[in-house]
Protein backbone atom coordinates (compact mmCIF):
# COMPACT_ATOMS: atom_id res chain seq x y z
CA UNK A 1 0.00 0.00 0.00
CA UNK A 2 1.65 3.42 -1.01
CA UNK A 3 1.98 6.14 1.31
CA UNK A 4 -1.13 8.07 -0.89
CA UNK A 5 -3.33 4.82 -0.10
CA UNK A 6 -2.75 4.85 3.30
CA UNK A 7 -5.90 5.39 5.34
CA UNK A 8 -5.74 8.64 7.28
CA UNK A 9 -6.11 8.57 11.21
CA UNK A 10 -9.39 9.34 12.45
CA UNK A 11 -8.45 11.74 15.10
CA UNK A 12 -6.42 15.13 15.38
CA UNK A 13 -2.63 15.43 14.78
CA UNK A 14 -3.13 17.52 17.92
CA UNK A 15 -3.63 14.28 20.45
CA UNK A 16 -0.59 13.37 21.26
CA UNK A 17 1.61 12.67 24.58
CA UNK A 18 3.42 15.33 26.30
CA UNK A 19 6.48 15.39 28.80
CA UNK A 20 4.96 15.84 32.06
CA UNK A 21 5.96 13.72 35.29
CA UNK A 22 3.51 11.30 35.09
CA UNK A 23 2.99 7.83 34.40
CA UNK A 24 2.15 6.83 31.41
CA UNK A 25 -1.20 5.03 30.96
CA UNK A 26 -2.16 8.24 33.02
CA UNK A 27 -1.24 10.38 30.39
CA UNK A 28 -2.43 8.60 27.98
CA UNK A 29 -5.91 8.49 29.85
CA UNK A 30 -5.92 12.18 30.38
CA UNK A 31 -5.18 12.85 27.15
CA UNK A 32 -8.06 10.98 25.02
CA UNK A 33 -10.39 11.63 27.71
CA UNK A 34 -10.02 15.43 27.16
CA UNK A 35 -9.99 14.82 23.54
CA UNK A 36 -13.43 12.80 23.75
CA UNK A 37 -15.11 16.03 25.74
CA UNK A 38 -13.31 18.45 23.91
CA UNK A 39 -14.84 16.93 20.93
CA UNK A 40 -11.56 16.49 19.15
CA UNK A 41 -13.03 12.49 19.24
CA UNK A 42 -16.62 12.80 18.20
CA UNK A 43 -19.63 10.66 19.35
CA UNK A 44 -19.67 7.35 17.21
CA UNK A 45 -16.63 7.89 15.88
CA UNK A 46 -14.24 4.37 16.14
CA UNK A 47 -11.31 4.31 17.97
CA UNK A 48 -8.93 1.94 16.48
CA UNK A 49 -6.04 0.38 18.44
CA UNK A 50 -3.45 0.38 16.24
CA UNK A 51 -3.82 3.94 15.08
CA UNK A 52 -3.93 5.20 18.57
CA UNK A 53 -0.88 2.99 19.07
CA UNK A 54 1.03 4.84 16.35
CA UNK A 55 -0.54 8.24 17.05
CA UNK A 56 0.37 8.19 20.66
CA UNK A 57 3.45 5.93 20.70
CA UNK A 58 2.53 3.54 23.44
CA UNK A 59 1.84 -0.17 23.72
CA UNK A 60 -1.27 -2.43 22.99
CA UNK A 61 -1.60 -3.27 26.73
CA UNK A 62 -1.51 0.28 27.63
CA UNK A 63 -3.91 1.33 24.77
CA UNK A 64 -6.44 -1.70 25.51
CA UNK A 65 -6.26 -0.99 29.64
CA UNK A 66 -7.20 2.63 28.82
CA UNK A 67 -10.06 1.92 26.42
CA UNK A 68 -11.10 -0.28 29.49
CA UNK A 69 -11.50 2.78 32.15
CA UNK A 70 -13.05 5.14 29.40
CA UNK A 71 -15.59 2.68 28.70
CA UNK A 72 -15.78 2.41 32.59
CA UNK A 73 -16.18 6.24 32.70
CA UNK A 74 -19.13 6.07 30.12
CA UNK A 75 -17.50 7.59 27.54
CA UNK A 76 -16.30 5.01 25.40
CA UNK A 77 -18.52 2.12 23.82
CA UNK A 78 -17.23 -1.64 22.90
CA UNK A 79 -19.55 -2.76 20.32
CA UNK A 80 -19.38 -6.24 18.43
CA UNK A 81 -17.75 -6.27 15.09
CA UNK A 82 -16.64 -2.76 15.46
CA UNK A 83 -14.67 -2.37 18.17
CA UNK A 84 -14.25 0.96 20.78
CA UNK A 85 -15.85 4.05 19.97
CA UNK A 86 -16.53 7.14 21.93
CA UNK A 87 -19.78 6.42 23.40
CA UNK A 88 -23.33 7.90 21.69
CA UNK A 89 -26.31 7.83 23.24
CA UNK A 90 -29.27 7.53 20.88
CA UNK A 91 -31.66 10.78 21.34
CA UNK A 92 -34.32 8.19 22.83
CA UNK A 93 -32.20 6.51 25.14
CA UNK A 94 -30.29 9.87 26.22
CA UNK A 95 -33.94 11.54 26.81
CA UNK A 96 -34.86 7.97 29.09
CA UNK A 97 -31.38 8.37 30.84
CA UNK A 98 -31.75 11.98 32.05
CA UNK A 99 -35.62 11.26 33.11
CA UNK A 100 -33.90 8.49 34.95
CA UNK A 101 -31.28 10.67 36.51
CA UNK A 102 -33.93 13.73 37.17
CA UNK A 103 -36.27 11.19 39.49
CA UNK A 104 -33.29 10.42 40.87
CA UNK A 105 -31.02 13.33 41.95
CA UNK A 106 -35.01 14.82 43.45
CA UNK A 107 -35.39 11.72 45.52
CA UNK A 108 -31.51 12.14 46.68
CA UNK A 109 -31.79 15.73 47.54
CA UNK A 110 -35.12 14.87 49.21
CA UNK A 111 -33.06 12.42 51.43
CA UNK A 112 -30.33 14.66 52.01
CA UNK A 113 -32.76 17.08 53.05
CA UNK A 114 -34.10 14.56 55.67
CA UNK A 115 -31.36 12.96 56.58
CA UNK A 116 -28.34 15.00 56.59
CA UNK A 117 -26.24 16.69 59.54
CA UNK A 118 -25.06 20.20 59.80
CA UNK A 119 -21.65 19.19 58.85
CA UNK A 120 -22.43 17.05 55.61
CA UNK A 121 -24.83 20.41 54.33
CA UNK A 122 -21.39 22.44 55.19
CA UNK A 123 -19.33 19.87 52.42
CA UNK A 124 -21.84 20.21 49.96
CA UNK A 125 -21.77 24.05 50.93
CA UNK A 126 -17.66 24.13 50.35
CA UNK A 127 -18.06 21.89 46.84
CA UNK A 128 -20.65 24.09 45.33
CA UNK A 129 -18.02 26.85 45.83
CA UNK A 130 -15.60 25.46 44.23
CA UNK A 131 -17.87 24.61 41.22
CA UNK A 132 -18.84 28.32 41.60
CA UNK A 133 -15.19 29.11 40.80
CA UNK A 134 -13.98 26.69 38.24
CA UNK A 135 -16.82 27.74 36.13
CA UNK A 136 -16.59 31.17 36.83
CA UNK A 137 -12.56 30.78 35.66
CA UNK A 138 -13.81 29.40 32.68
CA UNK A 139 -11.68 25.99 33.95
CA UNK A 140 -11.68 22.91 31.16
CA UNK A 141 -15.04 20.43 31.26
CA UNK A 142 -13.41 17.83 32.65
CA UNK A 143 -12.24 19.77 35.91
CA UNK A 144 -16.10 20.92 36.49
CA UNK A 145 -17.28 17.02 35.76
CA UNK A 146 -14.89 16.57 38.24
CA UNK A 147 -16.18 18.88 40.59
CA UNK A 148 -19.49 18.08 40.30
CA UNK A 149 -18.85 14.22 40.56
CA UNK A 150 -17.87 15.45 43.84
CA UNK A 151 -20.92 17.28 44.34
CA UNK A 152 -22.92 14.35 43.69
CA UNK A 153 -20.57 12.35 46.03
CA UNK A 154 -21.22 14.25 49.14
CA UNK A 155 -24.73 14.53 47.83
CA UNK A 156 -25.45 10.82 48.12
CA UNK A 157 -23.63 10.05 51.32
CA UNK A 158 -25.81 12.53 53.41
CA UNK A 159 -28.67 11.15 51.57
CA UNK A 160 -27.62 7.55 53.20
CA UNK A 161 -29.22 5.82 50.56
CA UNK A 162 -26.78 2.84 49.25
CA UNK A 163 -29.87 1.78 46.65
CA UNK A 164 -30.33 5.07 45.19
CA UNK A 165 -26.40 5.97 44.84
CA UNK A 166 -25.59 2.39 43.12
CA UNK A 167 -28.72 3.03 41.03
CA UNK A 168 -27.43 6.47 40.29
CA UNK A 169 -24.22 5.60 39.93
CA UNK A 170 -24.98 3.59 36.89
CA UNK A 171 -27.15 6.31 35.29
CA UNK A 172 -24.40 8.94 36.05
CA UNK A 173 -21.82 6.74 34.09
CA UNK A 174 -24.13 6.53 30.83
CA UNK A 175 -25.07 10.01 30.75
CA UNK A 176 -21.37 11.10 30.79
CA UNK A 177 -21.03 12.17 27.53
CA UNK A 178 -23.96 14.18 27.68
CA UNK A 179 -23.03 15.83 30.94
CA UNK A 180 -19.44 17.04 29.24
CA UNK A 181 -21.68 17.74 25.68
CA UNK A 182 -23.46 19.91 27.67
CA UNK A 183 -21.20 21.64 29.65
CA UNK A 184 -18.99 22.76 26.58
CA UNK A 185 -21.96 24.89 25.68
CA UNK A 186 -20.15 28.45 26.35
CA UNK A 187 -22.98 29.63 29.07
CA UNK A 188 -24.00 26.07 30.52
CA UNK A 189 -21.17 25.79 32.88
CA UNK A 190 -21.94 29.10 34.94
CA UNK A 191 -26.08 28.44 34.51
CA UNK A 192 -25.39 25.29 36.10
CA UNK A 193 -23.47 26.67 38.55
CA UNK A 194 -26.33 29.01 39.56
CA UNK A 195 -28.66 26.26 39.52
CA UNK A 196 -26.49 23.91 41.97
CA UNK A 197 -26.24 27.09 44.33
CA UNK A 198 -30.49 27.31 44.27
CA UNK A 199 -30.60 23.59 45.11
CA UNK A 200 -28.47 24.14 48.21
CA UNK A 201 -29.81 27.02 49.27
CA UNK A 202 -33.14 25.47 49.43
CA UNK A 203 -31.37 22.34 51.13
CA UNK A 204 -30.12 24.95 53.37
CA UNK A 205 -33.11 26.25 54.09
CA UNK A 206 -34.94 22.39 54.85
CA UNK A 207 -37.05 22.76 51.77
CA UNK A 208 -36.94 19.43 50.59
CA UNK A 209 -40.14 20.44 47.70
CA UNK A 210 -38.29 22.86 46.58
CA UNK A 211 -35.07 21.54 46.71
CA UNK A 212 -36.04 18.27 44.83
CA UNK A 213 -38.04 20.52 42.54
CA UNK A 214 -35.11 22.57 41.48
CA UNK A 215 -32.88 19.38 41.01
CA UNK A 216 -35.14 18.19 38.54
CA UNK A 217 -35.09 21.42 36.90
CA UNK A 218 -31.49 21.76 36.65
CA UNK A 219 -31.46 17.91 34.77
CA UNK A 220 -33.95 19.01 32.68
CA UNK A 221 -32.00 22.40 31.48
CA UNK A 222 -28.98 19.82 31.02
CA UNK A 223 -31.02 17.46 29.40
CA UNK A 224 -32.22 20.60 27.11
CA UNK A 225 -28.70 21.72 26.08
CA UNK A 226 -26.86 18.44 25.74
CA UNK A 227 -29.51 16.57 23.54
CA UNK A 228 -29.12 19.76 20.95
CA UNK A 229 -25.36 20.12 21.44
CA UNK A 230 -24.85 16.80 20.86
CA UNK A 231 -26.50 16.30 17.68
CA UNK A 232 -24.64 19.55 16.72
CA UNK A 233 -21.21 17.84 17.29
CA UNK A 234 -22.29 14.58 15.79
CA UNK A 235 -23.10 16.05 12.24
Amino acid sequence: MTAEQRPQPTWSDDIHIGRVAAPLREQVLSVLRQAILDFQLKPGQRLVERELIEQLGVSRTTVREVLRELTAEGLVAVIPQKGAVVAKPSDEDAADLYEARAALEALAVRRFVERASDAKLAALDDVTVEIERLTGEGADTHEVLRAKDRFYEVLLDGAGSPSIKQILDGVQARVRILRATSLSESDRPVQAAAEIRAIVRAIGDRDADKAAELSAEHVRHAASVGLAALRKVAT
